[in-house]
């Protein structure tokens, strides 16, 4: 009785409520002490000072000398140029344009039928925020329904094709790529192409693209004379590009209100910037996480929507927080090896998933809850008297709450009204800013990724040595170990990665390497079919 009067009190106290963002932040079930807030509070205005900085159009990305301004996306006049506010504003402008034509047939499929359908071809963020926006949103009145190819995965991309079957020739594509050169929607750019060919379609005359200007990718969409082309910007990272292009034209042809959304985003930018942090939720997160994780991201971050619409937030906050905070190096070139691990699925699925471990396992994490106050449009069905299934999924979130809190595991509840075009808006900024508030907490730089770009580079490796393999091979015209292939490319420390594409190879028939067997790995031998 004692412990849930304290709670109540706590809850009171510590209560962030934001009523023009409809939303709500409970932080009373993490275990910090009454006088956190004001030791961090120091370091909370240095991290604010920082963030009104980058909004002013201060240089936040060293490695490209470029600025970070995804928050003037959603309020143009806070660009800190008059071009810059003008090329946001034509951007939607053009948006919505297109999208009416899209929507009335003014611009229509080849064959002169109406685009029912969208595939879009991204990756990484050009991908994941679209996803989200299209799988929270989407409703029975949809304009067009949505595809993605974000993988270089071929049997994946196969089975994007099968499930459009004939309604290719009125599918719309739309190919994402800032740099323009991103290997794997190139590949999937190739790969729809063909496919366009195969149903007897010109795959330029239902093509769009999201690009950087002037780069290859925008060069060959003009040449070739695409449907339209619409802008990426160098201070717009892929993480938190989904109010751009990126994300505003696939969800205003899905039928999304856009409009809605950007409000949400900037009315949630306007309230994330006020300097008391209990009146600021992105404040009071990014010290949650500070906490949670010893400002060491030493404790996991599990996002528990109870909300089917918004299962895939979590993989969209896995980008947008591990590829900001998992650095190496802070601000000072110190090694800090920082990071906050995310994952998540939904209530009350996870009742049967891993809330068991949560619960009794392993204390190496915080929950981050997301509430949603209203069920469904409309009355809902009692399935017990007087009770509905809302009702079920509302008393399954509170257990889950309360069991994990009597273990002495920490959680914070988001509390919104409804899932709508405005919410998702607020949700988008709300992390964002709350992710760069964080990272100025901690000392590290949030907008660049030197470790994607380290993986990209040896994924390259590996296609470099795959086509130096296959030429020894086609030359030798016989059977030999990887060892061998190795020591005749001079590269002997690279045997293993040479089994692995020989191996790779012999399992797809149409690449014409035989793998014949041996007793040991070692003498294996791999030859040129034929």
């Amino acid at each position: 009785m004692e412990k849930k009067r304290t709670l109540w009190n706590r809850y009171q106290k510590y209560l962030c409520h934001c009523p023009e963002i409809g939303l709500s932040l409970d932080i009373s079930r993490m275990n910090f002490t009454d006088s956190f807030f004001e030791q961090m509070e120091p370091a909370l205005q240095a991290a604010l000072s920082e963030m009104s900085a980058l909004e002013g159009g201060a240089i936040a990305n060293h490695d490209e000398g470029r600025m970070v301004g995804h928050y003037w996306l959603r309020n143009p006049e806070r660009s800190p140029s008059d071009e810059i506010r003008q090329e946001i504003e034509t951007a939607i402008a053009q948006i919505l344009a297109f999208c009416s034509k899209i929507h009335t047939g003014a611009i229509s499929a080849q064959n002169g039928d109406p685009f029912t359908n969208i595939l879009i071809i991204g990756i990484g963020g050009s991908a994941l925020g679209p996803q989200f926006v299209a799988d929270a949103l989407t409703s029975g009145s949809d304009r067009m329904r949505p595809y993605f190819l974000d993988n270089t995965d071929p049997d994946g991309i196969d089975k994007v094709f099968a499930e459009l079957g004939e309604s290719v020739s009125q599918t719309l594509t739309i190919v994402i790529s800032k740099s323009g050169s991103t290997k794997e929607t190139r590949n999937g750019m190739l790969e729809a192409r063909t496919a366009y060919q195969r149903a007897g379609l010109d795959f330029t005359q239902h093509a769009v693209a999201v690009t950087g200007a002037e780069s290859e990718l925008d060069r060959l969409a003009r040449a070739e004379g695409w449907l339209e082309r619409f802008p990426m910007w160098d201070w717009v990272g892929g993480r938190t590009s989904v109010t751009s292009a990126v994300g505003l034209l696939p969800a205003a042809l899905q039928g999304v209100d856009i409009k809605a959304l950007l409000e949400g985003a900037k009315a949630c930018d306007t309230v994330t910037r006020r300097p008391y942090a209990m009146h600021n939720p992105a404040a009071v997160m990014a010290l949650m996480w500070y906490h949670a994780t010893g400002g060491r991201g030493v404790k996991d971050m599990v996002m528990l929507p109870y909300k089917d619409r918004l299962l895939l937030f979590s993989r969209y906050l896995q980008q947008l927080i591990m590829e900001s905070i998992g650095k190496e190096l802070d601000r000072d070139g110190a090694a800090v090896l920082q990071g906050l691990t995310v994952y998540g699925n939904k209530g009350s699925t996870d009742q049967h998933a891993y809330v068991q471990q949560l619960r009794d396992g392993v204390a190496n994490f915080f929950v981050t809850f997301i509430e949603v106050l209203r069920d469904r449009e409309g009355s809902s069905l009692p399935v017990e008297e007087g009770i509905t299934s809302g009702d079920f999924l509302f008393g399954f979130f509170h257990g889950t709450r309360a069991a994990l809190y009597e273990n002495g595991r920490e959680s914070m509840t988001i509390t919104i009204k409804q899932v709508d075009a405005f919410t998702i808006g607020v949700l988008i900024a709300l992390f964002e800013r709350t992710v760069g508030l964080y990272a100025s907490l901690i000392n590290i730089n949030a907008y660049h990724q030197p470790g994607v770009e380290a993986g990209k580079k040896a994924a390259g490796s590996v296609i470099t040595l795959q086509k130096s393999v296959m030429g020894l091979l086609q030359q030798r015209q016989e059977s030999m170990t990887a060892e061998e292939i190795a020591a005749q490319l001079e590269k002997p420390e690279d045997a293993e990665m040479v089994f692995a594409i020989l191996r790779h190879l012999a399992a797809n028939s149409d690449r014409g390497v035989i793998q014949e067997s041996a007793d040991t790995i070692k003498d294996v031998t791999f030859r040129i079919a034929g």
